[in-house]
């Protein structure tokens, strides 16, 4: 079963600075059919101005994932850490018992696109942590990369979850497939471009439930695309 989240159904808030497209219920977006999909909880498609941005909050029990599609995104915490996010890039950050962060857009004269993705854990109270690698053209076009894990194998970020995220750059010359082991569900998100999902045709924006499905194919159709995809228990 295939269920369809157009990218115009989203939420949205525009703030100005910021403009924010919710898939799930967030802030002041409030829908009981869209509160998740499993521990995936929030995925929002966020476009923040020059020099603008987050400042410091707080956040707890969260696993929070942050993929940059285009221009960057700086990010300081009370873990001490700071670093720059850019496209091929992917960052992780372990709410746990409590961290304080901030978000800017370092750039004075180019918007930053990305996508923030929070996971809820399988357990509360981990201690708090950072992690952030990059993953190169050759690992993502045309196939489905991991970039986030339970156990950070082939070189993935870890979370404290039994779910798995991949990303793919496709390019129209072949589907790549993802098969689903029995009892696990999926969501696909695509950031940018169109594809062909199991023959239905999802655009930029927008978002797929998968269940009761042995496989995905996915292609772009046409041209070049972007996409999430989340294997989640």
């Amino acid at each position: 079963m295939i269920q369809i989240r157009r990218s115009e159904e989203r939420g949205r808030a525009n703030h100005g600075w910021l403009d924010s497209r919710h898939t799930f219920s967030f802030a002041d977006y409030h829908d009981p059919a869209h509160m998740g999909f499993g521990p995936l909880r929030v995925i929002n498609e966020d476009r923040v101005a020059p020099g603008a941005g987050f400042p410091t909050h707080g956040h707890r029990d969260m696993e929070i994932i942050s993929y940059v599609l285009d221009g960057a995104l700086e990010h300081k915490d009370s873990l001490g850490t700071g670093s720059v996010i850019r496209p091929g890039e992917v960052q992780r950050m372990s709410a746990g018992t409590g961290v304080r962060h901030s978000e800017f857009n370092p750039s004075r004269t180019e918007p930053v696109h990305f996508l923030q993705i929070w996971i809820e854990p399988e357990r509360e109270g981990v201690a708090p942590s950072y992690e952030q690698k990059a993953f190169g053209p050759a690992e993502l076009d045309g196939k489905l990369r991991l970039i986030a894990s339970p156990d950070g194998r082939e070189g993935s970020v870890t979370i404290h979850q039994d779910a798995r995220i991949y990303a793919a750059r496709l390019n129209g010359q072949g589907p790549v497939v993802h098969r689903l082991a029995p009892g696990r569900r999926v969501y696909v998100q695509v950031a940018r471009g169109e594809v062909d999902l199991n023959g239905q045709r999802l655009a930029a924006g927008d978002g797929a439930a998968v269940s009761a499905e042995a496989e995905l194919k996915l292609v772009a159709s046409p041209g070049t695309a972007e996409v999430l995809v989340f294997d989640l228990p």
